[in-house]
């Protein structure tokens, strides 16, 4: 999961002000099918193919508190070494943080965020996998919350190791 840092684009916490976090759009950006053994692939087998999924995050500001977060999710099911299906997808949105302290974007943004994006982009994989003749592929809840502590983890060390 890559992480942008864009804490300092928040609007500063107003005293008593109502914490808000809004979502202005969303929208693929960008979307990928391939089928390269078809029509053979689409053939019905024996057993389920081995799917592979990956996962990432990026997050970037806008303007006036405003963020765009990508989520991108790369999915590819293989029978052996043959690829039968490879989606890209990278799906976006525009969120609008209201009185949102800085320390706290990189949560909002690399957690609440994608949160509310994923059941939109687990959709649109299962229909491009069946739209291209496949069972829809549904991907499992993903723990943003767990990816966001690996990615800490992963630059605390890599801080940690610069400095050695």
């Amino acid at each position: 999961m890559a992480m942008a840092d864009n804490g300092n684009e928040a609007r500063p916490a107003a005293a008593g002000g109502q914490q808000s976090l809004s979502v202005v759009a969303q929208y693929v950006k960008d979307l990928s099918f391939e089928s390269p053994g078809a029509p053979q692939s689409v053939r019905a087998r024996a057993g389920a193919p081995s799917i592979n999924i990956g996962v990432n995050v990026q997050s970037r500001p806008v303007q006036n508190g405003e963020i765009e977060v990508e989520l991108k999710i790369d999915a590819q099911a293989r029978e052996g070494e043959s690829v039968l299906f490879a989606i890209e997808l990278v799906y976006g949105g525009l969120f609008r943080l209201t009185n949102i302290t800085a320390e706290n974007v990189p949560l909002v943004a690399m957690i609440q965020c994608p949160q509310l994006l994923f059941p939109f982009a687990r959709q649109i994989i299962a229909d491009a996998s069946r739209n291209g003749g496949f069972p829809p592929l549904l991907i499992d809840p993903i723990d943003f919350v767990q990816l966001y502590r690996q990615r800490v983890a992963q630059m605390s060390a890599g801080q940690r190791g610069a400095n050695a």
